[in-house]
């Protein structure tokens, strides 16, 4: 496959036209034009599908309830090209491991299970029966339940996570790693540790009523376009949308409604941003720290000529503890230390407080690009802290909104996919199956590829996902997989982590899709899914499966659990075979959800409620705690005195979605055809005497003695700050360090990597056949 190359701006708004003519080049490429025609008209609707890519909440206004990125991960599901045995006959293991990403998915549906044989280096064909026979062995041959390893993606359902929870602590296990520890884990950290609870607290109809809504760290042009269509709503109804993002992104600046024929087919289109700030990476905690002393001297004045100051002072005394030692820090820093640190100057600070200021209802709104830093557990807490002075909790149209990534991964949390589960939870899954839990906390995901490269795992099983691509450090992770006895990988197509088999024992077990029909004993099945405003809806697939020999996650969990367990507790295989008898246990060890099976009647789901949204603070003293936590010294404080050069962030291009690559283009920052660039302020470019175009190696550095390259990365001149750079993921993984993760989160430092650049040794060339 060859695919033409070009660096050419985009002038369009996004959305648009764009938006239409990529949506339809994807449907016809599937090969199954009508059929994903009709799945597209089912996306998030009542008796049809949800979403398979983002969590961003359904309005059920609109006659077309998906988005671009949506209409991809559906055909790019829905195709009628797959992988059978003869595909491996022809493909060893390693020559597979030198496409690229992009190769490896375009090829196709897994269609039946297999076995990787080391002698052939070939995976073969293997009966789901002695699959699940093999894992039962290894499992049975651990010498502890901490020697298992369940990883979990954020597309499973609320049905096969809870079961998959289930199995492992009955197993004796909380090792539960999950793509949550690798992207938002600090958005729930620090929830909890201020208002009590890991969750945002408004609903997606605030964004109606919202005055202002600050946006940081997040282009959901491209990660949750139907985001666009509330903040556009948002502002066309009169509210001042305020971001604060390194890039300058076009979904964040202009957005033309697709479902609008005027915009489609003319120039119109609406602004987003009002006001638009580039911060340093990393920078956001001070800018936020910068806003609120400018709000404090303006509180302060006003109380000192005897009238109301701004804040809520009503608010703050009865539901609020810590401010004193809140606003003592704010005094201590320094509006240099905030300048030199956000990137922003003092002016542009005190502009953006005056916004907030004159705003009644606020909402801050956050994703990746606060959650993948070293400190930040502390800046989500520091945007917490903006809210609580102002009382922004518990009113229409303001509050707290982390933008959550893959489809269920809120709700993954919910159901129990959590390495630290609280103990109430604990209890009632105990008592309700007449078991003991595990109590010590397991391991995440940077924790259990530690424990993998020690020798210490000997099953891996991978709930969906591709913990190969998706995590850092990418030599290092891949060699943590080989490095365990058995691999088992639940998922609809090859990816890298296929490519990585134990060193014993390796499977590849294929799953239906979202999209698709679950016929099981009982009758059809749906499932059910958490978006990022706690709404759970049910989600019914419509499509036929490629091929009888594929298997529903929640099958697939009940048949390894009925392996190894047998039926002493649960029967595994009578839960698979009815979904609603999982329902009722979930119902029965889970608060929120009596009454589950009733519920999912509703349309467009029910609201599981946010307890901090109602003044009810899980904290200590009951009462939301302002963080005093100073501003970081540095991003990189295991490198001392060393001087860094740039700090890369790693991202999405616009078509891709997680380590998913459905093409080569990223159309709104101008990029078609490759994937090796490097985004670079042009005058960074100038001084290290480089011209746009040139290849130049990127190495990261860091203090362990490893060295982390990558090579050949084109230079694309781009609006981000001066010392920031930006590149595609999993490409700039190796860069990141397993060992540089989030302060209380464990998180990968995904969006501040210390690198140096030169100009490139070698070219190397994509790997597309």
């Amino acid at each position: 496959m060859k695919f033409k190359t070009a660096i050419k701006p985009y002038q369009a708004a996004a959305g648009g036209w764009g938006s239409l003519e990529a949506t339809t080049r994807f449907v016809l490429d599937s090969k199954h034009v009508l059929k994903n025609m009709r799945n597209l008209m089912r996306m998030n609707k009542a008796k049809g599908f949800d979403c398979p890519g983002c969590a961003w909440g359904d309005d059920n206004k609109s006659t077309f309830s998906f988005c671009e990125n949506g209409a991809k991960a559906v055909t790019w599901e829905a195709t009628r090209r797959f992988i059978d045995a003869r595909f491996f006959a022809e493909h060893t293991v390693t020559a597979l491991y030198q496409q690229s990403d992009y190769f490896l998915e375009y090829q196709g549906r897994l269609t039946e299970p297999l076995r990787y044989n080391h002698a052939t280096d070939r995976y073969e064909p293997v009966s789901w029966d002695d699959a699940f026979a093999l894992i039962a062995q290894h499992i049975h041959a651990m010498d502890n339940p901490d020697q298992m390893e369940l990883y979990t993606s954020g597309r499973a359902s609320n049905e096969a996570s809870w079961l998959y929870q289930l199995f492992g602590r009955m197993n004796g296990s909380n090792n539960f790693p999950d793509c949550s520890n690798m992207c938002h884990e600090a958005s729930g950290t620090g929830l909890k540790r201020s208002i009590g609870v890991g969750k945002g607290t408004i609903r997606l109809d605030d964004f109606d009523h919202a005055d202002a809504i600050f946006v940081f760290g997040q282009n959901p042009g491209t990660n949750h376009p139907r985001m666009l269509h509330s903040l556009r709503h948002a502002a066309d109804h009169g509210a001042k949308i305020v971001t604060f993002n390194t890039l300058r992104e076009r979904g964040l600046e202009r957005f033309a409604d697709p479902q609008k024929p005027l915009e489609v087919v003319t120039s119109k289109a609406g602004t987003i941003s009002s006001t638009y700030y580039q911060p340093n990476l990393g920078g956001d905690m001070a800018a936020v720290r910068g806003m609120v002393k400018a709000l404090n001297e303006t509180h302060r004045a006003r109380l000192a000529a005897g009238e109301k100051g701004l804040f809520d002072e009503v608010f703050i005394n009865a539901k609020t503890e810590g401010l004193e030692a809140y606003l003592a820090a704010v005094d201590a820093t320094s509006w240099a230390k905030i300048e030199q640190q956000s990137g922003l100057s003092e002016q542009q600070l005190r502009e953006a407080a005056a916004i907030y200021q004159s705003a009644e209802r606020v909402i801050c709104t956050w994703a990746m690009g606060i959650t993948q830093h070293k400190h930040s557990v502390d800046t989500v807490r520091e945007i917490v802290n903006l809210q609580l002075m102002f009382g922004q909790l518990g009113k229409k149209g303001a509050g707290l909104c982390p933008v959550r990534g893959h489809s269920n991964v809120q709700g993954n949390r919910t159901m129990g996919i959590d390495e630290k589960p609280s103990q109430a939870f604990l209890d009632s899954l105990g008592a309700h199956f007449d078991f003991e839990p595990p109590r010590e906390a397991g391991h995440n995901t940077v924790e259990a590829l530690e424990a993998m490269l020690r020798g210490e795992v000997k099953v891996l099983i991978a709930l969906g996902g591709n913990l190969a691509a998706a995590a850092p450090d990418s030599p290092r992770t891949e060699e943590a997989l080989r490095r365990c006895g058995l691999t088992v990988q639940i998922s609809t197509k090859l990816n890298r982590s296929h490519l990585c088999p134990g060193w014993k024992d390796a499977l590849i077990l294929p799953t239906l899709g979202r999209t698709e029909q679950d016929i099981q004993a009982s009758g059809p099945q749906f499932i059910t899914v958490e978006d990022s405003f706690s709404m759970v809806h049910a989600s019914e697939g419509v499509g036929k499966p490629i091929a009888e020999t594929q298997r529903s996650e929640t099958a697939i969990v009940a048949g390894i659990a009925h392996a190894v367990l047998g039926r002493e507790k649960v029967d595994w295989l009578a839960l698979a075979a009815d979904y609603n008898k999982i329902r009722d246990h979930i119902a029965a060890t889970l608060p929120g959800f009596s009454d589950f099976n009733a519920k999912c009647d509703i349309k467009g789901g029910f609201y599981l409620g946010n307890a901090a949204a109602e003044f009810r603070f899980n904290t200590l003293h009951n009462k939301a705690q302002f963080s005093d936590a100073r501003l970081p010294d540095s991003l990189f404080p295991p490198l001392g005195e060393v001087v860094v050069p740039f700090t890369l962030q790693t991202l999405r291009s616009h078509d891709q979605y997680n380590t998913t690559i459905y093409g080569l283009d990223d159309r709104y920052r101008g990029v078609y055809g490759q994937r090796d660039v490097l985004f670079i302020n042009p005058d960074d470019m100038a001084a290290q005497g480089l011209s746009a175009g040139d290849k130049v190696d990127i190495e990261t550095v860091w203090n362990d003695g490893i060295t982390r390259q990558v090579n050949g990365f084109m230079l694309v001149p781009y609006a981000i700050p001066r010392g920031n750079l930006a590149a595609y993921y999993p490409e700039t993984n190796p860069l990141v360090p397993l060992s540089s993760f989030g302060d209380g989160s464990g998180t990968p430092t995904s969006k501040s990597v210390p690198v140096k650049i030169s100009l490139s040794a070698r070219v190397d060339t994509l790997r597309i056949a």
